[in-house]
């Protein structure tokens, strides 16, 4: 295979196929053996070959056992009428390594999560009235004793007897989850979360998929995500933070493994906190680099007393850029620690946000910003709502080359909307280059041309900062008109900072002014406030920014006149 020339995404299964979702997950098998084979051991690699060749009902019948939850299963209760065989002729091609275990033992939990009261009393009467349970227990109050009695684990004809019905386990998860790993970029994702959906809903950037752009370069990566995934299972599963702490791998080379990585440690360390052990909770929060660590550690310090400590690692933080929420969370750890230390802060003086009220008619119930914008709107002087939409398309458009740029970790497969390490804090380091190429546009008419193509090009296609249907041709020709290309290069610049937090909270309404004669005032912006709703941090955060750039902004609050209201 060609692995530098663009991923052409491979035919999308028809819901009108019965067995579509075979089709998926052989895209899945097929693109992993393409694209990682040097990853996947000569076993795996044979594994993968005879999956492919076995018949087609074997492999829909094993692909709908892999979907499910749990590795145990009775073929009697297989049932899948789609089949093109029936359900006992596919299960006999995989009742042998390495996909099928035939009659392993069960535990007592296996055991009655398989079976039914009816089908466990006959034949575990007597072993429970040995244990002092008799008359007609539940199903709980039996599992309870088979625990307490310590059971060893058994075949169910031995639980059960010999006219039990079979019990056969998949042996092949450990591989499958491992080919899902490579796919998906994560095990947050299941199977059913690409197998069972119709892939040719959207469509997808192509993107060049070359050696160095995947995400694992070696198996051993493929294995550390492994290991930290257990991790953070144990966590979920409440084992001691300590324990796990001892098994976290050391910090990789590979930056998409090392976010992964401090992403486990903050939670580690939330979850220590908890518990108690606050100084494994510091020492974990302070060796994550994840954007939440550094405000938690902080926190954890000041409630600790430690407030010299606290105040020594919150001054070069002070310094950096940052997003809304963290400039606010520093901000007032500031006041709380100057004030213990007894120390001087110079106050910054915080912009005021010119705000206005209105009591208007909503007799059609309509939402608030539509009555807004149509109150305010004027002959030549358009008003949109927009809120989140327009800057962002603006964004998306303009940077779509950078946006797709497959470096490593970005992209697993072609059915990605966007980088998956999107609102990563280094999602713009890590594409500098492309990025600062094209903010070089916006010193010439180049960005509109940037603009225009790929809105034309590009139609339809998945981006995460474009909402086709809403994002006219006409309404982009107006923003590029009236907002001059110095506030969209400042607007951008501050959106990938975080953008996370920042593709957020922009004023829901935009007005334009064609006419006027300073560009700064040719468009205006206006948040727009209901009975009973505040402005929150990253809306003021965007009108504070804005209105530092000379923009008329402002928050308006709105409350209905009662008698105009429809009830």
């Amino acid at each position: 295979m060609d692995h530098d020339a663009p991923a052409q995404p491979p035919r999308a299964a028809s819901l009108d196929n019965p067995l579509y979702y075979l089709d998926n997950m052989e895209v899945v098998v097929r693109w992993v053996h393409d694209h990682h084979r040097d990853l996947l051991t000569d076993e795996e690699a044979g594994q993968v070959a005879h999956f492919l060749q076995l018949p087609v009902a074997s492999r829909a019948l094993l692909t709908r056992m892999i979907m499910r939850t749990g590795e145990f299963f009775r073929p009697d209760r297989l049932h899948y009428p789609e089949l093109p065989e029936r359900e006992a002729t596919a299960l006999a091609p995989l009742r042998n390594q390495p996909w099928l275990e035939v009659d392993p033992v069960l535990d007592p939990g296996t055991l009655f999560r398989l079976f039914t009261l009816a089908e466990l009393r006959p034949s575990l009467e007597p072993l429970l009235e040995k244990a002092g349970l008799t008359g007609q227990p539940t199903k709980a109050a039996m599992l309870d004793v088979l625990k307490t009695t310590s059971q060893e684990p058994r075949p169910v004809h031995e639980w059960l007897g010999k006219t039990a019905p079979p019990v056969i386990r998949l042996t092949c998860m450990a591989l499958f989850d491992r080919l899902r790993l490579m796919f998906f970029g994560n095990l947050r994702q299941s199977w059913s979360d690409f197998v069972l959906v119709e892939l040719g809903l959207q469509v997808y950037e192509p993107v060049t998929f070359g050696p160095e752009s995947r995400a694992f370069q070696t198996r051993e990566e493929v294995d550390t995500y492994l290991l930290m995934h257990r991790c953070r299972e144990r966590l979920d599963e409440g084992e001691e933070p300590a324990r796990i702490w001892q098994d976290i791998p050391p910090a990789p080379v590979n930056p998409w493994l090392a976010a992964r990585r401090d992403r486990l440690l903050l939670e580690l360390g939330r979850l220590a906190e908890r518990q108690g052990d606050r100084a494994l909770a510091l020492e974990a929060l302070a060796t994550s680099h994840h954007r939440d660590a550094r405000l938690r550690h902080l926190r954890l310090l000041e409630r600790m007393k430690r407030h010299e400590e606290a105040w020594q690692i919150l001054q070069p933080a002070l310094r950096e850029l940052r997003s809304d929420r963290e400039h606010v969370g520093l901000a007032r750890i500031q006041k709380r620690l100057a004030r213990k230390l007894s120390l001087e802060v110079l106050e910054q003086t915080e912009t005021v946000i010119p705000e206005s009220r209105l009591v208007l008619a909503n007799p059609g119930q309509l939402p608030v910003e539509h009555v807004v914008a149509e109150h305010v709107r004027q002959d030549h002087q358009p008003v949109f709502y927009v809120e989140n939409i327009l800057f962002n398309a603006l964004f998306g458009l303009l940077f779509w080359e950078a946006i797709f740029h497959p470096v490593a970790g970005a992209f697993f497969h072609p059915f990605h909307t966007g980088p998956t390490d999107l609102t990563q804090g280094d999602f713009y380091e890590r594409r500098r280059t492309r990025f600062d190429k094209l903010f070089a546009t916006l010193g010439s008419d180049e960005y509109r041309r940037i603009i225009r193509g790929n809105w034309r090009m590009k139609q339809g296609i998945s981006n995460p900062f474009v909402i086709w249907p809403v994002v006219t041709e006409s309404l982009l020709e107006l923003a590029m008109d009236c907002i001059p290309p110095t506030h969209l290069d400042a607007v951008f610049r501050r959106l990938l900072v975080d953008v996370k937090e920042h593709r957020s909270g922009f004023p829901d309404l935009i007005g334009f002014r064609p006419k006027a004669d300073d560009p700064a005032r040719q468009y205006h912006l206006i948040e727009v406030k209901g009975p009973g709703d505040r402005l929150q941090d990253h809306q003021q955060g965007w009108l504070t920014f804005f209105l530092d750039l000379g923009v008329d902004a402002q928050v308006c609050h709105v409350s209905w006149d009662p008698g105009l209201v429809s009830p």
